[in-house]
């Protein structure tokens, strides 16, 4: 259920994960890798809390595409990151 603070409505983890279809783990391995920032708010638990904006990079994360680079020796996969 998500959280609303001074007018603000904020999303925990799992209901980011179940809105965008991917599960915590592969969110929480995103971030430590670097591929999706920390979230900016966390709760006085410290559980995270997501904006509507972030969800957005989320979902963009989610449904990105990647480009495949073919050389004659070998095919090397990279990702492609808007930030």
């Amino acid at each position: 259920m998500p959280v609303i603070i001074n007018g603000q409505t904020y999303y925990r983890t799992a209901e980011v994960c179940l809105m965008v279809g991917i599960g915590k783990s592969t969110l929480f391995r995103w971030i430590k890798e670097g591929i999706m920032k920390e979230a900016e708010h966390r709760d006085r638990r410290g559980w995270r809390l997501f904006t509507g904006d972030e969800i957005n990079k989320v979902k963009s994360e989610v449904n990105g595409i990647q480009k495949i680079r073919k050389s004659a020796t070998k095919i090397s996969y990279f990702r492609s990151h808007a930030g």
